[in-house]
């Protein structure tokens, strides 16, 4: 808009007349108080503002006429969006697997606690009872407080012959005849206790685990330990070896099997036991032997698959005697009590060999008679000689 310019004077420099002057101040004063005056607002103006005007009361009577500080409305985004509902989708998925991890380790931990056998088994895809990659016991130290617990029933087979038992766990052969830290005793220096140590180790071996003794041969290398002035011992071992009866069993002292009759399964006889040392009465020392060997066994006849087990518990108490002291032999030992117990063999056969005994076949001997015993409670106490036989909780 133009301003009003006052009115000139005339080229004869006359001055406006007042009447003009007048109405020029008059109008150019109504101009400038139109063009001060506020504009009408548009519609949508109106509009927005009344909106916000509602807003602001609904807000003020919803916070109790405290003013509302919450924020404005975001767009849609990273937190609001899309996005984030998809985030929130990946959280409870997360959950729901962590969920279902816990429930199988929960049903993991109470199948190691009711049945560690067949535990492991799962996890290396084969029966861990059967071979021997099962972890091993620790050695013994002391007398066990009862039986092992009851494994995965499953029967043995060729390739695992020590499925669903305990000797699974067992070591493997000598490995399982572990020697007691030697100690001067008795009189004798510790360099005598540690040779009879491995002596008594070495007897252990070839009566109970070398092939040869288990198929009926003369155990040499065990009796060549024992002192030659044990005569009436040696004497008696010789005739159960040559011609056993029922007064010379020579199952006290070796554990054999007839060739003719079965075979052993593989070439591992599991062992379990303790070896421990004290001073002898009178000079020396005594060292005390209770080992367990299990034997796998199958018939002989060509294409049998059947696997018994016959479980041999065997206690020895070996006297190293001073020479100085009482007559004996330098580097030899002397057999003192020897208690066996035969699980799974012909009651009443004193043919010089255990007998095991194969399901689907007639049994051999008499009837097992008297309480139910577990072979691998290796806490119980033996009867001296080789036992009567009886009822077997599990082989």
């Amino acid at each position: 808009m133009s301003e009003k310019q006052p009115p000139s004077r005339g080229a004869s420099g006359d001055e406006v007349p007042d009447e003009v002057w007048e109405r020029f101040l008059r109008d150019s004063e109504l101009d400038i108080k139109a063009s001060a005056a506020p504009k009408e607002p548009s519609a949508r103006a109106r509009m927005v503002a009344g909106r916000q005007r509602e807003e602001r009361a609904a807000a003020k009577a919803r916070g109790g006429g405290r003013r509302n500080k919450r924020r404005p409305a975001e767009p849609a985004g990273w937190r609001t969006g899309p996005a984030w509902h998809e985030t929130n989708g990946r959280a409870a998925r997360r959950r729901r697997v962590r969920g279902l991890v816990g429930v199988l380790l929960a049903l993991g931990l109470l199948l190691v606690a009711l049945n560690p056998g067949r535990a492991l088994s799962l996890l290396t895809g084969k029966d861990s009872a059967g071979g021997t990659s099962a972890t091993p016991l620790a050695a013994e130290t002391g007398a066990p407080t009862g039986a092992p617990p009851s494994f995965d029933p499953d029967r043995p087979t060729l390739k695992e012959p020590f499925r669903g038992s305990p000797a699974a766990q067992y070591a493997d052969g000598a490995a399982g005849i572990e020697l007691p830290e030697a100690t001067a005793v008795g009189g004798l220096s510790k360099e005598r206790i540690s040779a009879a140590l491995a002596d008594t180790r070495a007897l252990l071996i070839d009566a109970n685990l070398n092939p040869a003794t288990l198929r009926g041969e003369r155990p040499v290398a065990a009796l060549g330990r024992i002192d030659p002035l044990e005569k009436e011992t040696i004497d008696d071992l010789s005739a159960g070896l040559d011609r056993p009866d029922k007064d010379h069993d020579p199952l006290t002292f070796v554990t054999r099997f007839d060739p003719k009759e079965v075979a052993l399964v593989g070439n591992v006889v599991k062992t379990r036991g303790r070896m421990s040392l004290d001073a002898r009465p009178g000079g020396g020392a005594v060292v005390h032997t209770d080992y367990t060997f299990v034997y796998p066994l199958v018939k002989a006849a060509p294409g049998s698959t059947e696997v018994a087990r016959t479980i041999v518990r065997r206690t020895l108490d070996v006297e190293v005697l001073d020479p100085a002291v009482t007559e004996s032999t330098e580097g030899r030992l002397w057999l003192g009590t020897r208690r066996v117990d035969i699980a799974n063999t012909a009651c009443g056969v004193r043919d010089g060999y255990a007998h095991p005994h194969f399901d689907g076949t007639p049994r051999e001997g008499a009837e097992p008679s008297g309480a139910t015993v577990d072979p691998y409670d290796l806490n119980r106490p033996l009867p001296e000689g080789t036992g009567p036989c009886r009822v077997l909780s599990r082989l």
